[in-house]
């Protein structure tokens, strides 16, 4: 995928997951925000490779809650 075409990607899903994050962490944005960018989630997220950017914002705020939870990324396939 080209780089532009997988930021925009990334412009559209990075939202919605933080949105999930501050409506179930009862987090303000900035803090929802920071806290999904330092999660290994993210790091993964954001490179095309993995292809995480193909799993809906709710697949992705489950990844991440559980990861917050658990201390582990599992990954829907593994489950």
């Amino acid at each position: 995928m080209e780089q532009k075409k997988f930021e925009a990607m990334l412009v559209l899903i990075v939202p919605k997951v933080i949105g999930l994050i501050v409506e179930n962490y009862k987090l303000d944005e900035v803090t929802a925000a920071r806290s999904f960018y330092e999660s290994n989630l993210y790091s993964l997220l954001e490179q095309e490779a993995t292809k995480l950017w193909h799993f809906s914002p709710l697949t992705l705020f489950n990844m991440y809650d559980d990861e917050i939870k658990t201390g582990v990324l599992n990954f829907p396939e593994e489950a």
